[in-house]
């Protein structure tokens, strides 16, 4: 098996305990993307582990199915009677320029309309295609950065070795941790069985990376409040990744939303971000501010660019550091196409936020035991890295097809209607994973603990 497990937990400094893997089989793809969601879930699992050896003396056993592991790394709920939203915006998607190829980011309305500011209003594929072709893939993707839009030229990884942001953010840790000089004093307030009770996550993250992180703490027992914009939307997202939260809006512009804001943050445990590198500093948000208001805060963020060099305020989603790193152009060659070929699903966002999920764990034992809150930013690319370090693979025979007894028992009574959940693709002895709350609407709850 390609060892991807090593270098995460080295990343993150866990004790090598015992961790098992169940189930044959891969995704198709010539990276180790079930590997890769085998270990970062199984390393989450670890975290939780190490906490309950710390809290309890007792060691509990971890093992991951990595069949489950790559179903829940694409999709874990099940509609009965009833259909999610399209992920991806019509005009969202590849296509070929006067020299290569690009991807176009449009599924919120604002980056569409940032990417047809430059390009022009378009009805369908066809027309955005016609207008795409007659331009160099670099200007255009520098062109729709500077309208503020999202875009991603198709690189190689040899490209991306020399690219200043390739340089930046391969000199990076996988996850930098650091420790604060606050304190919190708070005791542990959870059980074997809900090992986050009583943690306060105040999740300020979107799409899939941060709300993966916060939907597996929730399945813990944390008590997750998701904090939205007035005028965001994600509707192709939301019911597989509300799960187990509540859901307010607050616009931090509004001086008696900031103040809502702050309230909040005073008895926060957890903050999770996924805003770009500067972002709440320029809210006025920033280390010294947090700590200020919430002594011994445990603070994780990532990006999608990394936290150093020319791109870390880049706009980017998974696909987007796909064609970046070189991702989809292995893809490309690998499958003898003319066009990219990206993992067969956002495996950084999914992997990015099990290592996030697990560093705040992981700061959360630290806490108890010293009393000192800390931070940890990871970002898409690096994960990137993770994986095409870790080597292109054999082809391996297809996982085992998907059955009705993969599916839980429990009916979520979801906003949209009746779903099942997916079985948790990781087991913890004593420590179920089970969601208290259904999937709900964004800003269907009020603003308070």
């Amino acid at each position: 098996m390609t060892d991807l497990l090593t270098p995460i937990q080295e990343a993150l400094d866990l004790p090598v305990t015992p961790l098992a893997f169940t189930e044959a089989g891969a995704l198709p793809s010539t990276f180790a993307v079930t590997e890769l969601a085998s270990a970062s879930i199984g390393v989450a699992g670890q975290a939780v582990a190490q906490l309950l050896l710390q809290q309890t003396g007792r060691l509990p056993s971890v093992t991951v199915d990595r069949r489950l592991a790559s179903f829940w790394f694409s999709s874990s709920l099940r509609p009965d009677g009833w259909t999610t939203p399209p992920l991806w915006d019509p005009i969202a998607g590849d296509y070929a320029c006067a020299d290569g190829w690009i991807r176009l980011h449009t599924n919120a309305p604002h980056h569409r309309a940032a990417a047809e500011r430059v390009l022009g209003q378009v009805a369908d594929r066809d027309a955005m295609a016609a207008k795409v072709a007659q331009w160099n893939a670099a200007e255009l993707e520098q062109a729709i950065v500077e309208a503020n839009g999202c875009a991603a030229q198709m690189r190689s990884w040899q490209d991306w070795q020399v690219h200043p942001q390739g340089l930046a953010v391969n000199q990076e840790p996988l996850v930098h941790r650091q420790t604060f000089a606050t304190l919190s004093d708070k005791p542990w307030l959870g059980s074997v069985a809900r090992p986050m009770a009583g943690i306060k996550v105040l999740d300020l993250t979107r799409v899939l990376a941060g709300p993966t992180a916060s939907r597996f703490l929730a399945g813990l027992g944390a008590d997750v409040l998701r904090i939205d914009s007035p005028d965001w939307n994600e509707p192709g997202v939301v019911p597989e990744m509300t799960l187990g939260k509540r859901c307010a809006r607050l616009d931090l512009k509004n001086a008696d939303d900031r103040q809502t804001f702050e309230n909040l943050l005073k008895d926060t445990d957890i903050l999770l971000h996924g805003y770009r590198a500067d972002a709440l500093e320029q809210l006025g948000y920033g280390e010294a501010a947090l700590q200020a208001i919430a002594p011994g805060l445990i603070d994780a963020s990532l990006n999608a660019y990394g936290w150093s060099g020319p791109w870390r305020n880049r706009r980017g989603f998974d696909s987007l550091v796909q064609m970046s790193t070189g991702i989809a152009e292995a893809g490309r060659q690998w499958k003898k196409s003319d066009k990219p070929v990206p993992l067969p699903l956002q495996a950084l966002d999914h992997a990015t936020g099990y290592l996030m999920a697990a560093s705040a764990i992981q700061a959360l034992s630290e806490r108890l035991k010293s009393g000192r809150g800390g931070s940890a930013l990871l970002s898409l690319a690096r994960t990137a890295k993770l994986l095409v370090d870790a080597g292109q693979v054999p082809e391996q025979l297809p996982l085992r097809a998907e059955e009705p007894g993969d599916q839980g028992l429990v009916v979520e009574q979801t906003a949209w209607g009746p779903a099942h959940r997916l079985l948790p693709p990781v087991t913890i002895s004593g420590t179920p994973l089970q969601w208290d709350l259904p999937a709900g609407e964004l800003g269907s709850h009020r603003a308070k603990w």
